[in-house]
């Protein structure tokens, strides 16, 4: 009977052991090889041409103090309002794109309006496309709302973001702090790589290292997070957009605590007032497909701007009227 234990062991050790080699084998060969294809000449990518405009009112960079000490950056566009708008930016770039629409919400008195510089990115974060671990965007924005609702204990906040900042506020909807926000303004937000809403690598604006992730992925699965670091995608911006100030790669870890945990979990989750607006020239998403995507999980009002571009939709003047009108609609329940 013993030597039978013995062999049955000796089985089953050899069979975990070679399993493992070969399990690892294929994580080490996916991590080293899985760097990014050229992107497909037929995506043209975004207009980032769009964002050449007058900067010159800014409202300067204030810092507020996360939770492990880190400084973070943000701009406030004060108003006579008990509302707050909180507006994540896309990837690769920072909240000063934000100035038209929010200088506008500001300026109408329908908000004051908070657009933070998300950790790893702006003027110069602690490292650039970074972040300490998988969840610390989430927790980067409670820590400055719970600022914010100190200095304005009655307000109604609202959470926004364009493009994967709108991925992040919808991955903020399903975390513990979701319910801080009394309601919800996505841009073209996205959903995941393979969502309906997605084009091809955000119509040749990502450059993923796909199997890289894939292995990556495959190792957290079994706990191991330390390679967690290695850059995972690229982004194509133009040149002559580029002033340093860019981000132009992301780690595991940032680009995983950027988009939703699960998006059909989370926007189940949300239960408070939710906008979607998309422009019907976006050259990332498609815009025809948030309305039947998101409403089979959560109730949601989707407007489409004719004409109008992924970068458009935040730096032209279409957006305002549309943010203006749902903006003034908004009561506390």
């Amino acid at each position: 009977m013993t030597k039978i234990i013995s062999k049955v062991f000796k089985f089953v050790f050899t069979f975990v052991l070679i399993s493992a080699v070969i399990y690892f084998g294929i994580v080490a060969v996916l991590i080293l090889m899985g760097k990014p294809k050229k992107p497909d000449i037929a995506q043209r990518g975004l207009a980032f041409d769009e964002l050449f405009f007058d900067y010159s009112s800014l409202p300067e960079l204030k810092s507020f103090t996360a939770r492990d000490g880190t400084q973070l950056a943000y701009r406030h566009y004060s108003a006579d309002s008990e509302k707050i708008v909180i507006l994540l930016h896309g990837a690769g770039w920072h909240s000063s794109y934000f100035l038209p629409l929010a200088e506008f919400i500001s300026s109408e008195g329908l908000a004051q309006v908070y657009t933070p510089d998300l950790r790893g990115h702006g003027l110069s974060p602690k490292r650039r496309g970074d972040v300490d671990y998988i969840g610390q965007l989430e927790d980067d924005l409670a820590d400055l709302i719970a600022i914010i609702q100190k200095d304005n204990p009655n307000s109604m906040l609202i959470v926004g973001g364009h493009s994967l900042g709108g991925g992040l506020s919808i991955r903020f909807a399903g975390s513990q702090y979701g319910k801080k926000a009394k309601a919800y303004l996505l841009m073209s937000p996205f959903l995941k790589y393979n969502a309906p809403t997605t084009r091809l690598n955000s119509g040749g604006f990502a450059k993923p290292y796909t199997g890289r992730i894939i292995g990556l992925v495959m190792l957290n699965n079994v706990g191991v997070r330390w390679l967690n670091y290695l850059t995972v995608i690229e982004f194509n911006m133009a040149e002559k957009a580029r002033d340093g100030t860019e981000t132009l790669s992301y780690s595991y870890k940032l680009n995983t605590a950027y988009a939703p945990r699960d998006y059909e979990k989370d926007l189940r989750a949300i239960t408070q007032p939710l906008f979607v607006v998309a422009g019907t020239d976006d050259e990332a998403m498609i815009y025809c497909q948030y309305e039947p995507v998101i409403s089979q999980y959560t109730k949601v009002q989707v407007k489409l701007l004719q004409g109008v571009t992924h970068m458009g939709l935040v730096v032209g003047p279409e957006v305002r009227p549309i943010v203006k009108e749902w903006l003034e609609g908004l009561r506390e329940p």
